[in-house]
Parts: structure tokens; C-alpha cells; sequence
């Protein structure tokens, strides 16, 4: 278990990046809320904490990997980003969807962003791109993970059920991947539209361990599942790991939470300070 001043100070990061993030939304008048919000929790836990990583040296050879599949939500690693000390926030805003200069994109490309391990956007693809890394650091006897980040909604894509069999096939322990499972996708229910459940079940079935976060909203729940993973070691072939994060979409934002509609789009001068008070009054305090 992680202990709990660990837990409280990613919690108070998480409030600071839902803070942020609304900020940062507002200034540039797009984004995608609903899945950005839910996986907060997830994000900090990896950049604050699990994740071998040197934000200064984003090509530092022995780094562990975080593809973020959803990359409609890439606007949440920005934000962390930004609180790292990559950019400054004014700079990140000045250089999104701008033609002649746009670094940033309201779906992630590595091209133009060091801090982006692949391009996202045409959902499904993130999975597929994590087993190749996985299996290459295997092939360069290195013992850097790989982690991927997908939506619920997403695993509606064929080519995700690929790449669940090849990272058993190939026994990728390396290989670790966290399904954002808010339940929600552009149009409403996920299980509505294409049902995924029993989720579990299936990823078993597949060949892979299973860690389910009944609150993935939750840090020490968050925490704890990350410390359940094995060391990586590319000499040991077993089963990779897939973590389920029950989350809630919009989290933290009362008029965002459980509604599709918040899937993507701007928001108003009048709802951002509603949602700023919101989330500060369900800010967890312990």
C-alpha cells in the first residue's frame, strides 16, 4: 500500500490539475471534459508517482512509456505538463490549433510534442502501439514499461481485441494498460451501445491479470493498484496486466458528472466559476 502522505499529496495535485484544467478549457474553447476529468486520478498516480520518468529528458532512453489511447482527453496531460515545468500554461494555449505553430492539438501528436510517446486521435490504436514497445524493449533487453491509458468506449475496436491477444501471446509482463471506465461515451451508454461487460471476465479469458479499482476517482484505491504491479523484468515472460478504473465521467464537476453531453465542447465564463466552487467543494480532504 502507498503510504497515506503520498496519497494525500497526489490528491491535492489531482485538485490543482481539475483546477487547472477547467481554466485551461475555457481559454481555448474546446475540449473533450468528460473523459479529461475522470482520468485525473490515473494521470497524476503515473506522473507523480509510478511512472520512471524524467520530465526534463523526455527522450531519456531508459523511461518508461505511457501512450494515452483517449487521445480526444490529451488536454489533461498538458495540464500536467504545464504543472511539471515543460511549458508554462500561457504558452500552452498560445500554441494550440494554431496553423502556423500548433504544437499542441485537442488530440495528441508526438510529432510536435516530445512529452507525446504516440499519436492519438482515431480511436483503438494506443493498445496495438504499446504491445510493439513492449515487445521492443524486451528485443533491447530493457526493463522500462510500457503503460496505456484507453476509454471504456473505445475498446469498442476490434483492434484492441488484437492486441489483447498478441500482449498474451507474447507474455508481455511489461505491459501494463488502464481502462478509464466511465461508462460514458459520445452518445450515451457505453454498455447501451456496445456492450463490454462482463469486463473482467473477458480480459481473463484473453490471458491477461486483472486489478479492478472499484474508484478509480479514489487516490488510495489508485495507489494501491499501482503497487500490486510486478517489477519489470525483461528476462520473465508472464501474463501482462490490465487495470479496470471504475471512474465517473465529468468527476468532480456536478453538472459534468454521469452526462454524455459533456463528452466535448467549450465552456462559458458562467459555468467555468460553477465548476471551479464545484470542485473545490468536493475536494477530498483527509
Amino acid at each position: 500500500m502507498a503510504d497515506m502522505e503520498t496519497v494525500k499529496k497526489l490528491e491535492d495535485t489531482s485538485y490543482k490539475i481539475r483546477h487547472d484544467l477547467l481554466n485551461f478549457i475555457y481559454r481555448i474553447g474546446m475540449g473533450h471534459l468528460g473523459g479529461e476529468l475522470s482520468v485525473v486520478e490515473v494521470a497524476v498516480a503515473l506522473y507523480y508517482k509510478y511512472l520512471n520518468y524524467d520530465i526534463k529528458n523526455p527522450r531519456w532512453e531508459d523511461r518508461d512509456r505511457l501512450v494515452l489511447s483517449k487521445g480526444h482527453c490529451s488536454e489533461t496531460l498538458y495540464t500536467i505538463f504545464a504543472d511539471l515545468g515543460a511549458y508554462t500554461m500561457d504558452y500552452i494555449v498560445e500554441h494550440f490549433e494554431v496553423l502556423d505553430k500548433s504544437q499542441f492539438g485537442m488530440h495528441s501528436n508526438r510529432k510536435y510534442c516530445p512529452y507525446i510517446e504516440a499519436s492519438a486521435g482515431s480511436l483503438g490504436h494506443g493498445l496495438p502501439i504499446a504491445v510493439g514497445m513492449a515487445l521492443g524493449a524486451r528485443y533491447q533487453k530493457k526493463n522500462w514499461r510500457t503503460f496505456v491509458i484507453v476509454g471504456d468506449g473505445e475498446l469498442d475496436e476490434g483492434t484492441n481485441w488484437e492486441a489483447l491477444m498478441a500482449g498474451a501471446q507474447f507474455r508481455l509482463g511489461n505491459l501494463v494498460a488502464v481502462c478509464d471506465k466511465n461508462r460514458l461515451q459520445m452518445t450515451g451508454e457505453t454498455n447501451a451501445i456496445m456492450n463490454i461487460d462482463p469486463l473482467d471476465e473477458k480480459l481473463r479469458a484473453f490471458g491477461w491479470d486483472v486489478i479492478v479499482i472499484d474508484d478509480g476517482n479514489d487516490m488510495e484505491q489508485v495507489c494501491a493498484a499501482f503497487e500490486k504491479l510486478p517489477e519489470p523484468d525483461y528476462t520473465v515472460r508472464r501474463r501482462p496486466t490490465f487495470i479496470i478504473s471504475n471512474t465517473v465521467k465529468g468527476k468532480g464537476v456536478d453538472f459534468m458528472e454521469n452526462n454524455h453531453k459533456w463528452h466535448g465542447g467549450g465552456i462559458a465564463k458562467e459555468q467555468l466559476d460553477e465548476a471551479l466552487a464545484s470542485v473545490k467543494k468536493n475536494r477530498r480532504v483527509r
